[in-house]
């Protein structure tokens, strides 16, 4: 590693992004120049090598036609830019790429040697194409020269402005570069089509968090009102280092998708206050949890009551504790507010909670907390 690209890294370590790498067929050297840098724990959240085709199907959840290619190397960097979003807190930035490509092997290829790479933000899908002068370098050679590749556009994406050396021997050789930029719509309806996992509006209440355990208030919000905001505002002082997340999900159950502007209404109530949101396209707990694990979930206790019941498990307590283990091995647990169910305020002593899981339900007091209001009532009032 030459100085100029030792500079580039240490500058990459420096920004403030964080990144999932996915790489196949190409590009293993830049992980190792990486992680020879001091610092790398700054950049780096995670990196995979799904090299064989099972390990790639399992990645992007289909069977290529081919694997070197464009599209291949989108949907990687789309997976690994989820992947992003599910290790860190709202208030970092993440990026996810995506490395495929046909290099030389011990026998020789009839097509193109050529890398693909692909870069994904929340609001930007950088792409990097290259053909390979043939014959003209080594194994070794070529995934340098993607190595180098991979960490230009890691350097473009921290928007560093180094320099980085990516060595070109031929006219043949040119780096074909582009990018698509997404409006908010356009990555909320991704959202709503599974595309992405989830959206982040970072708040105040998350600047310059990187680490710590999500407390997450899950709704409709609508409207927000104040007992939302004093229950997160009470747990996360019981919660040490608790990151606070209100999450929306898109996605209802029952009901059709909410459309766009609906969720741009609804945020904005917590924009406007500088609370920090996630919309997620996950309507059930046990599937949040895979999208936000090591968090803890803030529940009423008609929720708590809902989530230890079989006749919402198909009738199977089987199924129940597989789901709710499942949950606790995502390092998630559960912080139960007391309210108003059928007249009567109720709290965690009124849950039967399987003794197998107790240790994942804990109570918020109603000396420490009480508010009875709640949304449906106030949109009631505002209506008569």
């Amino acid at each position: 590693m030459d100085s100029a690209m030792k500079a580039a890294i240490e500058a990459i370590h420096s920004s403030p992004t964080h990144a999932v790498l996915h790489l196949a067929g190409g590009a293993s050297q830049a992980l190792g120049w990486l992680l020879s840098v001091p610092r790398a724990s700054q950049t780096l959240l995670e990196a995979t090598v799904p090299y064989t085709r099972a390990s790639m199907i399992q990645l992007l959840g289909r069977a290529p036609q081919q694997y070197a290619s464009r599209e291949v190397a989108d949907e990687m960097a789309t997976a690994a830019y989820n992947r992003a979003l599910t290790l860190s807190l709202p208030g970092t930035l993440v990026a996810g790429f995506g490395v495929t490509g046909a290099l030389t092997t011990g026998s020789p290829k009839r097509g193109d040697h050529r890398c693909h790479i692909s870069a994904r933000t929340h609001s930007s899908l950088w792409r990097y194409d290259l053909t390979l002068y043939k014959g003209y370098r080594d194994r070794f050679g070529e995934d340098c020269l993607s190595s180098q590749l991979l960490i230009k556009a890691m350097a473009d994406v921290c928007e560093i402005g180094n320099a980085v050396p990516v060595e070109l021997k031929s006219p043949e050789e040119e780096i074909r570069e582009s990018r698509l930029n997404y409006a908010e719509d356009e990555e909320l309806e991704q959202l709503i089509h599974g595309n992405v996992c989830m959206v982040r509006y970072p708040g105040e209440d998350s600047k310059d968090r990187r680490t710590g355990r999500r407390v997450v208030l899950s709704g409709a919000f609508n409207p927000l009102h104040e007992g939302h905001l004093t229950l997160m505002s009470t747990a996360c002082t019981l919660v040490q280092g608790g990151s606070p997340c209100f999450e929306l999900s898109a996605i209802n159950a029952d009901k059709p998708a909410l459309p766009v502007h609906e969720i741009k209404q609804r945020v904005k109530q917590f924009v406007e206050r500088g609370k920090t949101m996630i919309v997620t396209n996950q309507p059930f707990f046990y599937k949040k949890a895979e999208i936000l694990p090591d968090s803890t979930f803030l529940v009423g206790v008609d929720t708590a009551m809902r989530l230890v019941n079989e006749k919402y498990y198909g009738g199977s307590r089987e199924r129940m504790m597989e789901v709710l283990l499942n949950v606790q091995r995502l390092g998630c647990d559960f912080m139960v507010a007391g309210r108003i169910v059928d007249g009567v305020f109720k709290t965690m002593l009124d849950v039967n909670v399987p003794e197998e899981v107790k240790e994942m339900f804990s109570s918020l007091p109603e000396n420490v907390f009480r508010v009875d209001l709640s949304s449906t009532e106030i949109r009631q009032k505002a209506s008569m």
